[in-house]
C-alpha cells in the first residue's frame, strides 16, 4: 500500500486536542514543550484546558495545531512508524508547515514560531469586519470561481480553497463575499455560508501578510525534506530546494489551496492510502469524496496510533 502522510489547517482546532497523546507517549509530550518554549508562553496550557474561542484566534490556532500533528507522527515514531514509510507529504494551508516539520525541511521550534508571525500577520492585513469566506456547497471549482468573479464588483472575492468536489470557499471583501453567497444560492448551491473566521485568508487582501512571511521566512534555515512535498499552489511534488519552499509558502498566503487537485494527483502517482496527521478528521471526509479507492486513517488520538502501527 503506497501511502501519503497529510495534515489539517485551521478549523480543526479544539480544546484538549494532543493531551492523551502527550499523557501516553513522553515524545509527543516534548513536541508540547518545546513550542511552549519556542513561544516563550504555555500554549499548551490554552490547548488544553483553555477557551475555544480564545484558541481558535489565528495566531494560536496554526502553532496549536501544528504542535498537535507533530505529537501524534512523534507518537506513531515512538510505535515504530517513520514518515520514511510515506511516498509524498501535504497539509492543509497552516498544514503545510507540519508536513515540512514531519518531513525534516523545518525545525519544530522555528515552525512555532513562524506561525505565530504568519497568524498575527494574516490577522493584521486586513481590519476586522472588512473581509470574510463563505463555503459553497455543491458548485464545482469552475462555477464557484464564476460566482466569485461575478461578486466581485470592483473589490476583492475570490475562490480560496478548492476542497473537494462540492465544496469551495470564496474569499475577500465581506460585501462581495455576502453577494456570492446570494449568486451561488440563484446558482444551485446546497448551500452557501459565511464561514465564522476572523479574515479573510487566501485571497489577494492578504499580500501584506505575504509581505512579512517572506521576510520572516528568509531568516529560517530551511533543509529539503526528506519526503516530497505536495503544495497547495501547485498540487504536485515541489523540487524540495529551500528556495522553493519558501517560494511556495510566500505564495500559498495569498494562492489557492488547491486540494482536491493535490489528492487527485497524488492518487495519479499511485497513492492508495492517505493518514491524517494531528486533529479532527476533516481532510479524511475530502479525500472520500474526491477520491472513493483511497483509503483514509485519522490519526490523533492513542487508539489511531496502534491502529496505524499494527496496519503496517
Amino acid at each position: 500500500m503506497t501511502r501519503a502522510f497529510v495534515f489539517p489547517g485551521q478549523g480543526a482546532q479544539a480544546i484538549g486536542m494532543g493531551r492523551a497523546l502527550a499523557e501516553t507517549y513522553p515524545a509527543a509530550a516534548a513536541v508540547f514543550q518545546e513550542v511552549d518554549d519556542a513561544l516563550g508562553e504555555k500554549l499548551s496550557t490554552l490547548i488544553w484546558d483553555g477557551d475555544l474561542q480564545e484558541l481558535t484566534l489565528t495566531q494560536n490556532a496554526q502553532p496549536a495545531l501544528m504542535a498537535t500533528s507533530i505529537a501524534a507522527l512523534r507518537a506513531l515514531e515512538a510505535e515504530g512508524v517513520s514518515i520514511d514509510g510515506a511516498r509524498f507529504v501535504a497539509g492543509h494551508s497552516l498544514g503545510e508547515y507540519s508536513a515540512l516539520t514531519a518531513a525534516g525541511a523545518i525545525a519544530l521550534a522555528d515552525a512555532a514560531r513562524l506561525l505565530r508571525i504568519r497568524g498575527r500577520a494574516m490577522q493584521d492585513a486586513v481590519p476586522v469586519g472588512v473581509g470574510a469566506m463563505a463555503a459553497l456547497l455543491g458548485l464545482d471549482f469552475d462555477a464557484a470561481s464564476a460566482v466569485a468573479r461575478e461578486a466581485a464588483q470592483g473589490q476583492v472575492c475570490q475562490a480560496a480553497n478548492d476542497n473537494d468536489p462540492a465544496q469551495v470557499v470564496v474569499s475577500g471583501h465581506r460585501e462581495a463575499v455576502e453577494r456570492a453567497v446570494e449568486i451561488a444560492k440563484a446558482r444551485g448551491a446546497k448551500r452557501a455560508v459565511i464561514l465564522p473566521v476572523s479574515a479573510p485568508f487566501h485571497c489577494a487582501l492578504m499580500q501584506p501578510a505575504a509581505d512579512v512571511m517572506a521576510t520572516a521566512l528568509a531568516e529560517v534555515q530551511i533543509a529539503a525534506p526528506r519526503v516530497p512535498l505536495v503544495a497547495n499552489v501547485t498540487a504536485e511534488a515541489v523540487t524540495g530546494t529551500p528556495d522553493e519552499i519558501r517560494a511556495r509558502l510566500v505564495q500559498q498566503v495569498t494562492g489557492v489551496v488547491r486540494w482536491r487537485e493535490s489528492v487527485l494527483w497524488m492518487a495519479g502517482q499511485g497513492i492508495t492510502s492517505i493518514w491524517e496527521i494531528g486533529a479532527g478528521k476533516a481532510l479524511s471526509g475530502m479525500v472520500r469524496r474526491i477520491d472513493k479507492q483511497i483509503e483514509c486513517l485519522a490519526i490523533g488520538e492513542p487508539g489511531d496510533i496502534a491502529k496505524a502501527a499494527g496496519s503496517v
